[in-house]
């Protein structure tokens, strides 16, 4: 929520500054959105499959939806499973837990695996490697962001030279120098928005947001392995510790 209401405010600042200054309509300018806002996609696309381009929406949504986890809350959420594990003493009893933890996928696939009887390594691995996957995926998105944010602006610079050119071409008309000096201005305005009001700021966020989601996987794979072997829930916290940055470092046992 907070990167949609950054972005907005940001855009919120700009568009107060044009309407401040004067006529906003002088902003438009169609050779100029033409040549920045689908040149830079155009572009970008190159470098990525069609297949991969589809879904990187739906995919920079999903991750930025998450919002903010609280790493501390979900130590404490794993702790507490391990500690009802080692209360019912009985793998098969952790099922009825499950719809408890139904909004958290990983969490859900790692309890089902222990309820399925697998081992602690096969748990590792299972969930190490979904982990993984995701992240690379999460990865590609962030690629694709910063390839933009590296495009608009080189778009930007295009159109200018574009617009001089034609400004050169006409000094003999001096009513077509304005319109040619005007893409030269709004090609390289449209790409510095683009690349730090839109793509650089979301690919900052997605992969924080990303690195946040991989971490959490780490805590219930570390959990999920650990109640398997039937660990002491006290030695857990202090392995979720060590992987959890000092500030979100809990206490559970006293």
């Amino acid at each position: 929520m907070s990167t949609f209401l950054g972005m907005l405010s940001a855009f919120g600042l700009v568009i107060a500054a044009i309407m401040i200054g004067g006529d906003p309509l002088k902003f438009i300018n169609l050779q100029g959105i033409l040549i920045v806002f689908f040149g830079t996609f155009a572009v970008t696309g190159i470098s990525f499959r069609f297949s991969e381009i589809i879904g990187m929406p739906s995919n920079i949504f999903r991750v930025l939806q998450r919002g903010h986890i609280d790493l501390s809350e979900e130590a404490i959420k794993m702790l507490k499973i391990a500690q009802e594990a080692r209360r019912l003493n009985d793998d098969l009893k952790l099922e009825k837990l499950l719809p408890a933890v139904k909004s958290s996928p990983v969490l859900h696939k790692a309890i089902q695996l222990i309820v399925d009887g697998h081992t602690a390594d096969e748990i590792e691995q299972v969930l190490r490697r979904e982990s993984s996957t995701n992240s690379d995926r999460h990865m590609r998105a962030v690629a694709f962001l910063r390839r933009a944010g590296d495009v608009a602006p080189a778009m930007g610079l295009i159109g200018t030279l574009i617009g001089l050119i034609k400004m050169l071409g006409a000094l003999d008309d001096p009513s077509a120098i304005g319109p040619a000096m005007a893409v030269a201005l709004l090609t390289t305005f449209y790409g510095a928005l683009m690349a730090h009001l839109v793509f650089i700021p979301l690919a900052a966020k997605t992969e924080h947001c990303s690195s946040e989601e991989t971490l959490v996987n780490n805590l219930y794979t570390m959990g999920a392995a650990s109640i398997r072997r039937r660990e002491n829930p006290r030695r857990l916290e202090m392995l979720l510790n060590t992987v959890l940055p000092p500030a979100k470092r809990v206490t559970f046992f006293q």
